[in-house]
C-alpha cells in the first residue's frame, strides 16, 4: 500500500458518508431486537442500528470443515455434526472433574471432552443437534475432542447445519446475551441497514487496495461464507478506522506548518562546542542523532513538533538542555514545562549545576511562589531579561508573557493534554516544541498518540550506568531475606525507597498502605534506622523538607508511593522495595525502578507479591527479566491494551471504532502510510476525497483541534 492512483471521476461530493436518518434508527426498532435487548445492547455502548453494524467480531469459528466420521484426521483442524445421545460426569484424583458429551454421528459415535469444566455438562441434552470443532484423536478405537470448541444447533434442527456448517463470527457479550442471539440480531442489522452505507473511499482507491465496498465488507464480516471473506471484510473496517485517524493526524500536523512560524535558529560549530564544554560527559552516539534532528528541526522557519523518547537513565534531560541552551544563545528565551513541581525542581537543580558559572538569566515558576517573587520573575518574562525558565502548568496561565519565546520544552507530555501544547505561542510566531518522555512508547502508539510529531529514540545509556538487579519476592522466607540485605546495604552507607500502591489503609497492618506500613517497617524489619513517610497529600513544605533531607542522606528509608515515580535522582538510593507490585503497570514499574542506581553504587530492586494471577505473573517476569524500557513497552501495550491516544488514559479503549493499534499494528503501518502519501502526492486535497475528508472531520476534529474547515 502505498503510492495512489489520480482520481479522474470524482463522486457527488455532497454525498455524506453515512445515511443519518436510517443508521441513527435506534437499536430497539433493529427487527428482532426489542427494548429488553436494547437495554442491554447498551451496555455494550451499542445503541442505533450504526453501532450494531460495527460491533466487530473478536474472532470466528469455523464449522466449514464438516467431516465424515471416517474421513477425521489426527490433529488436524476440522468439525463433526452429531445428536447428543449420552452425557457423562465424573470425579478424579486430586479434586479433578471430567466431563464427557456422546454423539451420535449417522451411526458413528465421537466423544468430547472437558477437564475441570463441570458446568459443561448442563450445557447439552440429549436429542441435541450439535457440532464439535477442534483437533481430534483416536483413543481407544474411538475418536475424540478434547475442549471442542462448540456450537448449538438445537432440539431436532438437523435443517439449520447447511446454515451452521460455515464461518460464525465470534462478538462481545454482556451478562444476558448469548452468542446466538447476538448473531441474529447483527445479521438482522446487516440485513436492513447495510445498503444504506456509503462508502467514502474512491472507488479507484478500492480497486488499487483490492478493497471490497463498505456495505460488502459489513455483509462478508458478519455473515462470512469462508475464512478469507471474513479477514477481508474486518480488515476493511479496521483499515477505513486506522486511516481515518491517520488523516486527522495528518490535517493537524498540515495546519501547524501553514500556520506555526517559528524562529529559525541556526547552531553554529563555536556554539555546539561551548554547550558540549558544560557537561561532564560526552554524549552517546544515540544522544549525538537526537542533536542532529533537533538543530535540523531548529534551523527551519516552521515550528518543530517532535518527541524526544528515552529509556530511564538515557540522558534525554541533556539533550533538551542542549536545545534550550541552543536558543539562549540565538538571542531567544525558552520554557521547560514539567507536570509535578517535584520534577520541576529536579530540573532547576539540573540547570543550577549546568549553569553556575554562566551568564544565563533563569527562573523557576511554580505555583507556591510568594506574590512578591512571583510578580518579579513573570516582569523578568515579559521584558525578555529572563532567558530560561522552568517550572509547572503555571508557565502556561495567561499571566505569562513572553518577550521571544523560541523553543518549549513539555516532559513527560502524556500528562498533558493536546490543547496546552498550542499555549506557548505568541502574537507572530509559535515556538519550536519538544516534548520528551522517559517513558518509552510502544510503536503502535507512535503511529497514534504522537502520530503527529517527528520522533528521536535514545536507547543507548551511558556508559557506566548498571542494570537494577530485579528480583521477586513471593513468600514470607524471601522477604525476611530481603529485608536483611537491606539492612546490610544502608549499613553499608546506601539508602532504600519502599514504594506503596496507596496512601492509607482500612487498618495499621495494611502493608500496602504508605501510612501502616511506615510504622510496621520502624517496629520491627527496620526498627533502629532512620525512616521517614512521603506522599502526596502532604503540603509541598513537607515533601520538600523530606526530599532535601533525604538527598542529604540524613534519611535510610524512604516509605513512599509513586509521588517518586518521576523526577527523583538520588545516586546514593540504591535499593528500592514495591509493596503489591501486581498493582502496578509494567511501565510504571519499570519507571520506579529508574529513579534508583543512577550513581556509582549497584542498584537492587525487590518486587513484593503473592498474587498468583496469569496477568501479574506475566508482567512481574518480564520487568525482572529485562531492563530495556522499550522491550517492556510493547510487552505492556500487548498485555493491558493501547492506551487513549490523546493521553488522559494509559490503558483502556482508543477514540477508534473497531481498530486496536497493538493488535493491528501491521494495518497501522499501512494506514500510516496511505495518509503519507496522500498528503505528499496532494491526493487528498482532489474533490474524489472530499466525503472521505468530511468523515474524517466528523469524528476527529474536536478531539485534534482541527478546525472544520480542514
Amino acid at each position: 500500500m502505498t503510492a495512489q492512483r489520480h482520481i479522474t471521476t470524482p463522486p457527488d461530493a455532497s454525498v455524506p458518508a453515512f445515511d443519518p436518518d436510517h443508521l441513527q434508527t435506534l437499536v430497539q426498532y433493529v427487527p428482532g431486537v426489542g427494548p429488553g435487548r436494547a437495554e442491554l445492547l447498551a451496555k455494550l455502548n451499542i445503541h442505533s442500528a450504526l453501532d450494531l453494524l460495527y460491533h466487530v467480531p473478536h474472532s470466528f469459528n469455523d464449522f466449514s470443515s464438516i467431516r465424515s466420521v471416517p474421513k477425521l484426521e489426527q490433529d488436524v483442524e476440522q468439525s463433526v455434526h452429531g445428536i447428543v445421545v449420552d452425557r457423562d460426569a465424573r470425579k478424579l484424583k486430586h479434586g479433578r472433574a471430567l466431563v464427557g458429551i456422546f454423539l451420535d454421528c449417522q451411526g458413528h459415535f465421537v466423544r468430547g471432552t472437558w477437564f475441570n469444566q463441570p458446568w459443561m455438562f448442563r450445557k447439552f441434552a440429549e436429542g441435541e443437534h450439535v457440532i464439535f470443532s477442534g483437533k481430534p484423536k483416536r483413543k481407544a478405537g474411538r475418536w475424540e475432542f478434547g475442549h471442542p470448541r462448540v456450537h448449538w444447533l438445537g432440539q431436532g434442527d438437523e435443517d439449520n447445519l447447511s446454515q451452521a456448517a460455515g464461518v460464525l463470527p465470534r462478538y462481545p457479550l454482556t451478562e444476558g446475551l448469548k452468542m446466538d442471539q447476538m448473531r441474529r440480531m447483527v445479521l438482522s442489522a446487516v440485513d436492513h441497514f447495510a445498503d444504506a452505507l456509503v462508502d467514502p473511499l474512491p472507488e479507484e482507491f478500492r480497486s488499487f487496495h483490492e478493497l471490497p465496498t463498505l456495505p460488502q465488507a459489513m455483509r462478508w464480516m458478519h455473515q462470512p461464507s469462508t475464512v478469507k471473506e471474513f479477514r477481508d471484510g474486518r480488515h476493511r473496517l479496521i483499515l477505513d478506522d486506522l486511516l481515518e485517524f491517520q488523516l486527522g493526524l495528518a490535517l493537524r500536523r498540515r495546519m501547524w506548518s501553514q500556520t506555526s512560524r517559528a524562529p529559525a535558529i541556526s547552531v553554529l560549530a563555536k556554539v555546539d562546542a561551548r554547550i558540549r564544554r558544560l557537561f561532564d560527559f560526552r554524549f552517546t552516539e544515540d544522544q549525538n542523532v537526537a542533536v542532529q534532528e533537533i538543530v535540523a528541526d531548529l534551523g527551519r522557519p516552521e515550528a518543530m513538533h517532535r518527541l524526544l523518547q528515552a529509556d530511564v537513565g538515557a540522558g534525554k534531560t541533556a539533550i533538551a538542555a542542549y536545545a534550550m541552551l541552543a536558543a539562549v544563545a540565538a538571542g531567544h528565551q525558552t520554557v521547560l514545562m514539567a507536570p509535578t513541581e517535584v520534577l520541576a525542581a529536579q530540573h532547576w537543580q539540573t540547570f543550577e549545576e549546568l549553569l553556575a558559572d554562566s551568564r544565563v538569566t533563569r527562573g523557576l515558576l511554580i505555583g507556591g511562589l510568594p506574590a512578591a517573587e512571583k510578580r518579579q520573575l513573570l516582569q523578568a518574562v515579559a521584558s525578555g531579561t529572563c532567558q530560561l525558565i522552568v517550572g509547572t502548568q503555571a508557565v502556561i496561565q495567561e499571566a505569562v508573557l513572553f518577550r521571544n519565546l523560541a523553543l518549549a520544552v513539555i516532559d513527560e507530555q502524556h500528562r498533558f493534554g493536546v490543547r496546552q501544547r498550542a499555549r506557548f505561542g505568541g502574537v507572530n510566531t509559535s515556538p519550536h516544541v519538544l516534548v520528551m518522555t522517559a517513558t518509552p512508547i510502544p510503536r503502535s502508539l507512535c503511529l497514534t498518540r504522537f502520530g503527529d510529531l517527528d520522533v528521536s529514540v535514545i536507547r543507548e545509556l551511558p556508559p557506566g550506568r548498571q542494570r537494577v538487579v530485579t528480583s521477586r519476592v513471593t513468600d514470607a522466607k524471601q522477604r525476611s531475606r530481603a529485608w536483611s540485605f537491606v539492612r546490610r546495604q544502608i549499613a553499608k552507607g546506601r539508602q532504600a525507597c519502599v514504594v506503596c500502591p496507596r496512601v492509607e489503609g482500612s487498618d495499621d497492618k495494611d502493608d500496602a498502605a504508605a501510612k501502616s506500613l511506615y510504622g510496621l517497617l520502624r517496629a520491627s524489619e527496620l526498627s533502629g534506622l532512620k525512616v521517614e513517610l512521603l506522599h502526596g497529600r502532604m503540603a509541598r513544605d513537607q515533601r520538600h523538607d523530606i526530599m532535601d533531607r533525604f538527598r542529604a542522606q540524613e534519611i535510610d528509608v524512604l516509605v513512599t508511593t509513586t509521588v517518586i515515580e518521576v523526577g527523583v535522582d538520588i545516586p546514593n538510593a540504591t535499593l528500592m522495595i514495591v509493596q503489591q507490585a501486581e498493582r502496578f503497570g509494567l511501565a510504571q514499574l519499570h519507571q520506579l525502578r529508574g529513579r534508583i542506581c543512577r550513581g556509582k553504587f549497584q542498584g537492587y530492586c525487590f518486587l513484593f507479591s503473592e498474587a498468583d494471577t496469569s496477568d501479574a505473573e506475566a508482567r512481574l517476569a518480564a520487568v525482572e527479566q529485562s531492563s530495556d524500557g522499550f522491550t517492556l513497552a510493547e510487552k505492556d501495550a500487548e498485555l493491558r491494551g493501547s492506551g487513549d491516544v490523546l493521553g488522559t488514559r494509559q490503558s483502556g479503549v482508543l477514540p477508534l471504532r473497531v481498530a486496536n493499534p497493538v493488535r493491528d499494528l501491521a494495518v497501522l503501518k499501512a494506514a500510516r502510510q496511505i495518509a503519507v502519501d496522500l498528503f505528499r502526492t496532494g491526493e487528498f486535497d482532489h474533490p474524489a476525497y472530499h466525503p472521505l475528508k468530511a468523515r474524517v472531520l466528523a469524528r476527529f476534529a474536536d478531539v485534534l483541534d482541527i478546525p472544520r474547515a480542514g
